[in-house]
């Protein structure tokens, strides 16, 4: 079984893909950028701002699909400028502080908007 989730309390798709899909057991959250939902705008402000944006996007999908941060087994973090790593994983291990998930982080040309950080996530149902 394959359920679409969508909430409004997060930036909606600005493409051909869902938020989040939730399939045997897991949900599958789609990369999230530093879009403010009340608006549809990218936050101003530096990584760790924008950080702290997608984190609060993410959980709210997870939310909607009935998981949570907590239930997060592996996430992907890209970055616009790995110097910006520190802010970011300091901003991360907020949200994360016990048992965090595994995770990857790579340094890419170019993210959707120009924002400067985009997560992804895959967590229990």
């Amino acid at each position: 079984m394959r359920e679409v989730i969508s909430t409004k309390d997060a930036p909606q798709a600005i493409g051909p893909y869902s938020q989040a899909i939730k399939a045997n057991g897991f949900v599958f959250v789609s990369g999230q950028v530093a879009i403010d939902p009340a608006n549809q705008q990218v936050v101003a402000g530096d990584v760790a701002a924008q950080t702290d944006r997608v984190l609060r996007n993410l959980s709210e999908i997870l939310e909607a699909a009935g998981s949570g941060l907590g239930k997060v087994v592996r996430s992907t973090v890209f970055l616009k400028n790995m110097n910006d790593f520190a802010a970011m994983n300091a901003v991360y291990g907020k949200y994360f502080s016990s048992t965090p998930p595994a995770r990857s982080t790579v340094e890419v040309a170019r993210l959707p908007k120009d924002v400067l950080v985009e997560i992804d996530v895959m967590a229990l149902a």
